[in-house]
C-alpha cells in the first residue's frame, strides 16, 4: 500500500479540550498549518458523552453540557483555521518529529516542526485494578457507562454499585439515574473526606475504608463482595458495577517516542512552557496530570500556543537541557509542572498543581533546593485525595535553574 508523506507546521495528536484549545490558539496566532489527528470518529474528547451541566463554567450547574462544549471547542479550532481530522490513528514515530498514521485514506507519514501530544487520560478498568472473581456482564468504567447510555442508548441494569469517591463518581451516579438504575452504594478505600451533611444531594450511601474483593455472578453480575478495614465482609446484591476514577494518562504514544515520563504523574515530564524532554515535542491536558477538568485542559491548550509559536520562530537557543526536576515527598503524590523552566515561563495561573494520597488538615508546604528553603507557608484549609490543590509560583525567582532537584513537602 502506498504511504502518503506530508509536512505541517504543528501536528496535534488528540482532539479533546486540550488539543482543540492548542489548535485554536496556534491557528489564531498566525501559525499557518495546524493539523489535529483524532482516532475517534467525532472530535471533543471525554465531554462528548458527559451529558451533565457545568462545562465552560466555574459553577457545577452553570455552563453547558458536555456534547455542546465539545462542539464549541471543535468549532473554535476550525474557525481559527486549524484542520481537525477524525478517524485517524497515530501508530508510532518514524523520527523525532515524524509520526505514522492510518485512516480511511490509508497510511500517512507526517513530519512537523512541532508536535503537541494531547492524548488525554483514561480510567483504569477492573482488570488493571486486579479485582478477582468471575467475568460477568454489567462491569463498566465511567466512560464506558456514559457511552453506553448517551451514545448507544443501551439497557444498563437495575441496581448498581459505584467504586470510587472522586468527582467523576458523582457523574457516574447521575448517568445511572438517567438510565433508571438504582445506585445501591459507593465504595472507597479512603476514609471519609466530608461530613455526611455535606454529601451531594441524592448521593448513595458511601462505604469508606472498604475494598472490593470480588465480583460474583455467571453471565450477568450478581453481586460485589466488599471488605471493611476492620475485617467485616458482605456482598452487595447488584447487576451493575462502575469503576470510577483511578486515572492514568494515555501515555503509550509518548512512551513509543521515548519521551521521558514523570514518576508521579505517569505522564510526560514537562515545564511551565509545556516542553517535554524531547526537543520539539510539547504536551498539554490530562496526559500530563490525570485528571483535571475539561476547562483546565482547554486553558492549558490555549496557553501552550505562545511557547510553541516562540519555538517555531526561534533561531538560537534551542531546546533547554538539564532542567531540574520538581519532586514531592510523601504523602504528596505528584506536582505539575514537574520540570523547572529556565527562561521565565510561569505555570498556568501562576501556580503548581499538587495531589495527596491521604487527607491533610492545613498542611505546611515547604519548597527546598540544594539545602536552601525557597518557600514555606501553611494552607488554611484541608486537602483530600482525588482533588487538586495548589502551590503558588512566587518562589521561582529564588530557584537555581541549573541546580539540583526542587523538593516539595507537606507537613
Amino acid at each position: 500500500m502506498t504511504r502518503r508523506e506530508r509536512t505541517v507546521d504543528v501536528l496535534v495528536v488528540g482532539a479533546g479540550p486540550a488539543g482543540l484549545g492548542a489548535a485554536a490558539g496556534l491557528a489564531a496566532s498566525g501559525v499557518r498549518h495546524v493539523e489535529v489527528l483524532e482516532r475517534e470518529q467525532t472530535a471533543g474528547g471525554i465531554p462528548r458523552h458527559c451529558h451533565h451541566a457545568g462545562f465552560g463554567s466555574s459553577r457545577p450547574s452553570g455552563g453547558t453540557d458536555g456534547p455542546e462544549y465539545a462542539r464549541r471547542c471543535t468549532v473554535a479550532a476550525t474557525r481559527a483555521g486549524a484542520t481537525v481530522r477524525t478517524g485517524i490513528t497515530v501508530t508510532g514515530w518514524a523520527g523525532p518529529l515524524t509520526l505514522d498514521a492510518t485512516g480511511p485514506g490509508g497510511l500517512e507519514r507526517i513530519t512537523a516542526h512541532a508536535v503537541v501530544l494531547a492524548t488525554g487520560a483514561r480510567e483504569r478498568p477492573r482488570s488493571a485494578r486486579l479485582v478477582p472473581g468471575s467475568r460477568p456482564a454489567g462491569v463498566y468504567t465511567t466512560g464506558e457507562l456514559q457511552q453506553a447510555v448517551h451514545l448507544h442508548h443501551q439497557h444498563i441494569g437495575t441496581r448498581a454499585v459505584i467504586v470510587g469517591d472522586e468527582p467523576v463518581s458523582i457523574a457516574a451516579a447521575a448517568t445511572l439515574r438517567t438510565a433508571g438504575v438504582e445506585v445501591v452504594a459507593r465504595v472507597t478505600e479512603r476514609p471519609p473526606a466530608l461530613p455526611a451533611s455535606l454529601a451531594p444531594r441524592h448521593a448513595a450511601p458511601l462505604l469508606t475504608r472498604t475494598t472490593v474483593t470480588a465480583l460474583t455472578g455467571r453471565g450477568r453480575l450478581a453481586g460485589v463482595t466488599v471488605r471493611h478495614r476492620d475485617g467485616r465482609t458482605t456482598t452487595l446484591p447488584c447487576d451493575t458495577v462502575v469503576f470510577t476514577g483511578d486515572w492514568i494518562p494515555d501515555h503509550e504514544l509518548a512512551r513509543r517516542g521515548d519521551v521521558p515520563l514523570d514518576p508521579g504523574t505517569r505522564g510526560p515530564a514537562y515545564d511551565a512552557a509545556y516542553r517535554t524532554h524531547a526537543p520539539g515535542v510539547f504536551a498539554a491536558g490530562n496526559l500530563l496530570h490525570a485528571v483535571e477538568s475539561a476547562g483546565t485542559a482547554a486553558a492549558e491548550g490555549r496557553a501552550l500556543a505562545a511557547p510553541v509559536r516562540r519555538h517555531l520562530t526561534t533561531t538560537t537557543g534551542g531546546w533547554p537541557d538539564g532542567r531540574p526536576a520538581l519532586a514531592v515527598a510523601a504523602p504528596l503524590e505528584w506536582i505539575a509542572p514537574n520540570l523547572l523552566c529556565p527562561d521565565g515561563d510561569r505555570p498556568l495561573n501562576n501556580r503548581f498543581t499538587l495531589r495527596t494520597v491521604r487527607p491533610l488538615t492545613a498542611p505546611l508546604l515547604v519548597v527546598r533546593q540544594d539545602g536552601r528553603e525557597l518557600y514555606r507557608r501553611r494552607l488554611l484549609r484541608p486537602v483530600r485525595p482525588g482533588r487538586p490543590f495548589h502551590l503558588p509560583a512566587d518562589w521561582l525567582g529564588r530557584a537555581d535553574p541549573h541546580g539540583g532537584t526542587v523538593c516539595v513537602s507537606a507537613g
